[in-house]
C-alpha cells in the first residue's frame, strides 16, 4: 500500500519490508491509517544509522542540541490541534486529554530539555596523606609529596538508546524519552506501540524539520515481536528505555543483562490508595475517580487498589459507585464525555474478564463493568468492586482499565501492610486530615512515589518504581541522569 506511513531510518523515509497494517480508532472502529511493518533487517539498519550518527551528535555543543529541541517544541505547539486529532483517533482519548496531556505535555517536555543544564561539577578536593597503598603511589607521581587531588564529575552520553513506548500516550511518553536522551548527546531508535504509532512518526517529522541530523532519530514500527526484539538485542544499542508491562520488561531486562546494556524500565503498577477515617471524602473520591477518566484506567499510576479504613469504608464505596455512575461514557469527541474507549476489542474483553473474575472471587460489583448501549467503540462502564480481600487477583494484578477494587482495614499498621503486600510499587496515595500521619505513612510505603491528599504530579520530581514496577528514575533532571554515564576526571592539585 503506497499511501501508508513509511519508516524513518537514517534521516530518510523508507517503504517497509513487511507491508502495512491498519490502525483502528477504538471509538469508531474505523481505520485511521496504515502503519508500516518493519523487518528485522530494517530495524538493525535503524540501529546502525543511530550508531553512525552518534559520534557527531555527541560532540555537538549542548546549546546546539537544545536549539533543535526548542524548535521541535514550537513545531509541535503550532500543530497542536491536528496532532491531537490524530492522537485521539489512535488512542480514544478525550479531546481535552489529547490536547493537554498528550500533545501539550510532549511540547512541554521538548521545551524542558531545551534548557541546557551543567554536564559537569567539581568534586570536593581530597588531601592524600603520606603512607602506603594508593596514597603512596599517588605521592610518588607527585614527586613524593603529600598533595591535594582534584576531581571533576562529567556526564557523558550513554550512546544509542532504544526507546520502546506505551500505547496509552503516543506523545508524552516518547517525548519523555527522546528529549532528554537527545539533550545528553545520545541518538535514538524508537519502537512505538503497534496500536498507535502514527503520532510518533509525526514527532519524528517535527524533529527532522527542527534540524535533527540524519540518524539521530529513527522510528521503526510493527506488530511482530521480532521488531522490538531486534531493537533491544542489536549490538549497536547501548541502552533500552522501556515503558510497558512488567512481563515484557523482564524479558527485555534479561537481554540487557547478557550484554550489560543500561536500562530504564517504567513497568506496571497497582497503586494503593489508603483512605483514613478522617480523610476529605470528596477529595479522595475525585482522586480515585481519575482511574475512570484518565485514559479510561489505562495508566500505570492509577489508584486502582483502594484501602479504606473501616469507619469510612461504606461511605467511600457508596460515593465511588455514585461518582462512577455519573460519568458520561462514549465517543471522546463529544462534549461531556469523560470515559472514552479502551484501546482494542481484545483489551476490552480482558477487562471484562477481570470484572467477572472478581465476582467469582467473592467481590460485589457495586457499579459498572458492563458494556454501555453504544453502537460502536470498545467501551466498558467504570466499575467499582467492593467486599474485596487483598489476596484476590482483581486486587493484586494490573487490570489496566476503569476498575477499582476496595478493601477495608482497621488500624494504620494494617493499612500499610496491605499496601506493601504487592508485587508492584510505582505510586501509592494517602488521604488523611492528619497531615503528619499522612507523611508518616507515606514514608513507610514501598513505592517510588506517594501522593498525599492528591493524585497530581510534580513534573520535576523523580518518577519510577520499587519492586516489579521498574528500574531507574526519570522526569526532570533525573531523566538527564538516566540517559548519561558519569565519568570522573582526576588530577594532582
Amino acid at each position: 500500500m503506497s499511501d501508508g506511513q513509511r519508516l524513518f531510518i537514517g534521516g530518510a523515509w523508507a517503504e517497509p519490508d513487511g507491508g502495512y497494517y491498519p490502525v483502528v480508532d477504538p471509538a469508531t472502529e474505523e481505520t485511521v491509517g496504515h502503519a508500516p511493518e518493519a523487518s528485522v533487517a530494517q530495524t538493525e539498519a535503524a540501529c546502525a544509522a543511530a550508531r553512525e550518527a552518534f559520534g557527531t551528535w555527541s560532540r555537538t555543543g549542548p546549546e546546539e542540541r537544545a536549539a533543535v529541541l526548542a524548535r521541535a517544541a514550537e513545531i509541535i505547539r503550532g500543530r497542536l490541534v491536528p496532532y491531537a486529532d490524530l492522537a485521539q483517533a489512535e488512542t480514544g482519548a478525550t479531546t481535552g486529554t489529547a490536547r493537554a496531556m498528550q500533545v501539550g505535555v510532549a511540547a512541554a517536555r521538548f521545551r524542558r530539555y531545551a534548557a541546557v543544564e551543567p554536564a559537569e561539577w567539581a568534586v570536593a578536593p581530597q588531601i592524600n596523606e603520606a603512607g602506603g597503598g594508593t596514597s603512596h603511589a599517588l605521592q610518588a607521581v607527585g614527586a613524593g609529596r603529600a598533595g591535594v587531588m582534584g576531581a571533576l564529575a562529567v556526564r557523558q552520553p550513554v550512546g544509542v538508546v532504544t526507546c520502546i513506548t506505551s500505547y496509552n500516550n503516543p506523545w508524552a511518553n516518547p517525548a519523555g524519552k527522546i528529549a532528554p536522551a537527545l539533550a545528553m548527546g545520545n541518538t535514538v531508535v524508537v519502537k512505538p506501540a503497534p496500536q498507535d504509532p502514527l503520532s510518533v512518526y509525526r514527532m519524528a517529522e517535527a524533529l527532522q524539520e527542527a534540524g535533527a541530523p540524519a540518524g539521530v532519530v529513527n522510528v521503526v514500527s510493527g506488530r511482530a515481536t521480532e521488531v522490538g526484539a531486534a531493537a533491544v538485542a542489536s549490538p549497536d544499542v547501548d541502552m533500552v528505555s522501556f515503558t510497558g508491562s512488567t512481563a515484557v520488561g523482564q524479558r527485555i531486562a534479561e537481554v540487557c543483562g547478557r550484554d550489560m546494556k543500561r536500562q530504564l524500565m517504567e513497568l506496571g503498577g497497582k497503586g494503593a490508595a489508603l483512605v483514613f477515617d478522617d480523610a476529605d471524602l470528596a477529595s479522595a473520591v475525585a482522586g480515585i475517580g481519575t482511574t475512570f477518566s484518565f485514559y479510561s484506567g489505562q495508566i500505570c499510576t492509577a489508584p486502582t487498589r483502594v484501602l479504606a479504613q473501616r469507619g469510612v469504608y461504606e461511605r467511600l464505596v457508596e460515593q465511588l459507585a455514585a461518582y462512577a455512575g455519573r460519568l458520561k461514557v462514549g465517543d471522546p469527541r463529544e462534549a461531556g464525555t469523560v470515559v472514552g474507549p479502551l484501546i482494542s476489542a481484545e483489551h476490552r474483553a480482558r477487562v471484562e474478564a477481570y470484572v467477572e473474575l472478581g465476582r467469582k472471587e467473592g467481590a460485589t460489583v457495586v457499579a459498572g463493568g458492563e458494556r454501555p448501549p453504544l453502537e460502536r467503540g470498545f467501551h466498558v462502564a467504570p466499575a467499582v468492586l467492593a467486599d474485596c480481600t487483598n489476596d484476590m487477583r482483581v486486587v493484586r494484578e494490573e487490570i489496566f482499565g476503569p476498575v477499582v477494587s476496595v478493601v477495608p482495614f482497621d488500624e494504620e499498621d494494617e493499612g500499610v501492610a496491605l499496601a506493601n503486600d504487592s508485587d508492584y510499587g510505582l505510586i501509592d496515595y494517602v488521604w488523611s486530615g492528619d497531615v503528619a500521619r499522612a507523611f508518616r505513612v507515606a514514608r513507610r510505603l514501598r513505592a517510588g512515589g506517594v501522593g498525599v491528599n492528591t493524585v497530581g504530579r510534580n513534573m520535576e520530581a523523580p518518577f519510577g518504581g520499587f519492586k516489579k514496577s521498574g528500574v531507574g528514575r526519570d522526569v526532570g533532571s533525573y531523566a538527564l541522569h538516566a540517559y548519561s554515564e558519569v565519568q570522573a576526571i582526576v588530577w594532582p592539585g
